[in-house]
């Protein structure tokens, strides 16, 4: 068997090469989601850059998100391959509850991407912006502002999950 080949199930675990799947995948939550929510705050500063920044920011966001149930579920099974222990249950509770933090933060940043682009959708006129038009702008506007509080939301309990998870495994227990 090759290394490639390795991916394989021991006492109901997924592990890569001999490496439970979760410290893996968990690194795409830690990385993407407030690489996001870093964008989301900039994105919500400028509008121009709202316009050329947030797909990108929002396919993040959607990468970020998407790992959490897989991060949840291969955390619950190295929970489930070691002994109980108090640390390692306050990591798993608050992983537990990141994935409903993350679903708003995505929403609310795809709802503020996608008001953006339906201002640009509104036909210009000669003179003034049409009412119309200002009062997209300021929903698109209130919606980033929005999306980028749910994104530092996001980004501290991702701090407070590492660091739980971090405390495991320099107690020695999750090794």
């Amino acid at each position: 068997m090759n290394r490639a080949d390795r991916a394989y199930v021991v006492v109901g675990m997924v592990v890569v090469d001999g490496i439970p799947l979760h410290p893996l995948v968990v690194h795409a939550v830690v990385v993407l989601l407030p690489l996001a929510a870093l964008g989301a705050i900039v994105i919500a500063l400028r509008r121009s850059w709202r316009r050329t920044l947030g797909v990108p920011v929002l396919l993040l966001a959607l990468a970020g998100g998407g790992a959490v149930p897989i991060a949840t579920a291969t955390g619950d099974q190295l929970e489930n391959a070691l002994p109980p222990n108090p640390l390692l249950a306050v990591h798993a509770d608050l992983g537990n509850s990141l994935l409903p933090y993350a679903v708003a933060f995505v929403a609310l940043l795809a709802l503020a991407v996608a008001a953006e682009f339906s201002t640009s959708l509104v036909p210009a006129a000669a003179g003034p912006a049409p009412p119309a038009s200002t009062t997209r702008s300021q929903v698109a506007t209130g919606l980033s502002v929005l999306a980028a509080l749910a994104g530092i939301a996001v980004t501290y309990l991702v701090i407070r999950i590492g660091h739980a998870g971090a405390t495991v495994v320099w107690q020695g227990i999750g090794q």
